[in-house]
């Protein structure tokens, strides 16, 4: 991997976040990661990039599922992810700052399992420590033996009823959502020639990689953090050509991956300016996937998600957004969808803060 996770967290560091990164999760299921961030992490700002900050949160996730499904004597398998919920960058990380991230088991069903993330940033200078993102991630353990079959995973033992019956209600939910979103992610980005200012074809991007070995797990399939920072590069470079500043990821709607990426394959990783308000711009993100050596296998759509980024002044204040111009119909449309995504998560926010005494 070009990003791994360099140590584990001492027991110090451990007892620290334990009392700063809590869930509801049961007993046992938990480990701790850190290492410090480096100037290849982050951006020409000095800010850590959000990709390589969701690799770090799949990576840890990877671990803790793959060693629950591997806790029974069995057939062994490997974690692979299938989805990832909504993420908000609440602070920036900077370079020279630890990232410790904290992940702990909060549901299982029969053939998948449910983790909690938890990133803490800290200032080893200072001690100063800080939530940077909380994210949930959906695993499902496949066989070293087949790659297609997917196993049984182990139960947990929940500390009360409404544990399980509310990671019951998550589950349903984002297994709708998943299946929902696969069939209406049909369509493929297409070049345009002198694009204008502001439009969709003006900032839109495209990336091609070719999956090699260090991309992979042990099935020989991408890891679900590599894709994850590859879409996050390619929605940094769509906000960036649109507002031509400083840009950093704020949030992340739901990564859905609809099917495995072998080794050997090309991956088309294409962004898309869908939404724009006042101070934010949200980033349609498709990846296909073209496997190159297998003829009897079709191009394919392997994972989608929608960024959602903002700019950025010299000094790290928000800047006013130029307004995307819509001009076909399909574009208008997304753009619509986008708007209504906007204004629900701006309602939810209002609804989560306390009134004032």
């Amino acid at each position: 991997m070009v990003l791994s996770v360099a140590k584990m967290c001492d027991l110090a560091a451990a007892a620290s976040l334990a009392s700063l990164c809590t869930w509801d999760s049961p007993a046992g299921m938990a480990s701790q990661l850190s290492r410090i961030m480096r100037p290849d992490d982050a951006n020409v700002a000095g800010n850590v990039h959000g990709g390589t900050i969701l690799k770090m949160i799949e990576e840890a996730g990877a671990i803790i599922s793959t060693r629950h499904c591997n806790s029974q004597n069995g057939e062994r398998c490997v974690a692979a992810l299938a989805r990832v919920e909504r993420t908000d960058f609440l602070s920036p990380m900077c370079i020279g700052e630890v990232a410790h991230v904290s992940a702990g088991i909060t549901y299982t069903s029969k053939h998948s399992v449910e983790v909690q993330v938890n990133v803490m940033s800290e200032n080893i200078l200072t001690g100063t420590k800080k939530l940077t993102n909380k994210a949930t991630l959906w695993y499902v353990p496949l066989s070293l033996k087949n790659v297609d079959k997917v196993l049984e995973v182990p139960p947990v033992v929940y500390s009360r009823q409404e544990q399980e019956e509310e990671g019951r209600k998550r589950y349903e939910a984002q297994k709708l959502e998943r299946m929902e979103t696969k069939w209406r992610n049909g369509d493929i980005v297409q070049p345009v020639l002198n694009p204008e200012p502001n439009t969709v074809s003006y900032s839109q991007s495209s990336l091609i990689h070719l999956v090699g070995p260090s991309d992979c797990t042990l099935h020989g399939f991408v890891h679900g953090g590599v894709t994850m920072k590859l879409m996050d590069e390619v929605a940094g470079i769509v906000a960036a050509r649109h507002c031509k500043t400083n840009i950093v990821t704020a949030s992340v709607d739901a990564i859905n991956f609809h099917d495995k990426i072998r080794k050997g394959c090309v991956i088309t990783i294409s962004g898309r300016m869908t939404f724009t308000s006042n101070k934010s711009m949200e980033i349609e993100v498709l990846v296909d996937a073209d496997p190159v050596v297998d003829n009897s296998q079709k191009r394919y759509r392997a994972a989608s998600a929608f960024f959602t980024y903002v700019s950025l002044s010299q000094e790290g204040k928000p800047l006013p957004v130029p307004q995307l111009v819509p001009e076909t119909e399909d574009e208008k449309k997304r753009f619509e969808e986008g708007k209504g995504r906007y204004l629900q998560m701006k309602a939810k926010r209002q609804g989560q803060v306390e009134p004032q005494p």
